[in-house]
């Protein structure tokens, strides 16, 4: 998997994950105050949430969505579902294991609302927008961002989270609602199909 790994390593203005909280098991009683102050629509516990996790969720959002316009609307528009769904947080995940599921969610809703409109677009929009000239970096980087966007949702997000984004087998089970197990077996599945695509291409 190495030559995906290095296509992956290209500058991003929104990639920035080294100060990120890491996500835990269970929420304590300061997730759940957070949870409260969210749900009343108290503006600096928005402020706490962006400067702890707002580099992160722009990292996490740009490796699903592939620009950072889109990542920047997904990002905005999970706060706007954390603030709305706050009072459901029970404390049974961490506070940072839901506000990154519910931006998972959010990225998936506006991936599907991108194939509609692709879907619906003139097949000239695509002809007359078509990059020609491009170098071999930029032709492997759109290979592997197409490889990535052909992946089922769940596959995307298990690769994403773990060999971008740094996160564990248990994060991204309580983030996904999945087992560690099922975690590894997807990532290691994935690999193997990105590996096997990216020798082709």
């Amino acid at each position: 998997m190495h030559g995906v790994t290095l296509a992956l390593s290209y500058p991003s203005p929104v990639i920035t994950t080294e100060t990120s909280t890491k996500a835990s098991r269970v929420g304590s009683e300061d997730d759940l105050r957070l949870a409260r102050a969210c749900a009343a629509g108290n503006t600096d516990a928005f402020g706490r949430i962006y400067r702890l996790h707002g580099d992160h969720m722009k990292s996490i959002a740009y490796n699903h969505l592939g620009n950072v316009s889109d990542a920047e609307d997904a990002v905005q528009e999970a706060l706007l579902k954390v603030h709305r769904a706050a009072d459901t947080y029970n404390g049974e995940a961490a506070f940072t294991t839901w506000l990154y599921r519910v931006l998972v969610n959010t990225c998936y809703d506006a991936m599907r609302k991108r194939q509609r409109r692709i879907q619906e677009a003139p097949i000239d929009d695509f002809i007359t927008s078509e990059r020609a000239g491009q170098n071999i970096d930029d032709a492997k980087r759109m290979t592997l961002r197409k490889m990535l966007a052909d992946l089922p949702e769940q596959r995307r997000s298990v690769f994403v989270l773990f060999e971008v984004e740094g996160l564990s087998h248990a994060e991204i089970a309580g983030i996904l609602g999945i087992s560690e197990g099922n975690s590894k077996w997807i990532l290691f599945s994935t690999k193997k199909q990105l590996q096997e695509q990216w020798k082709r291409s």
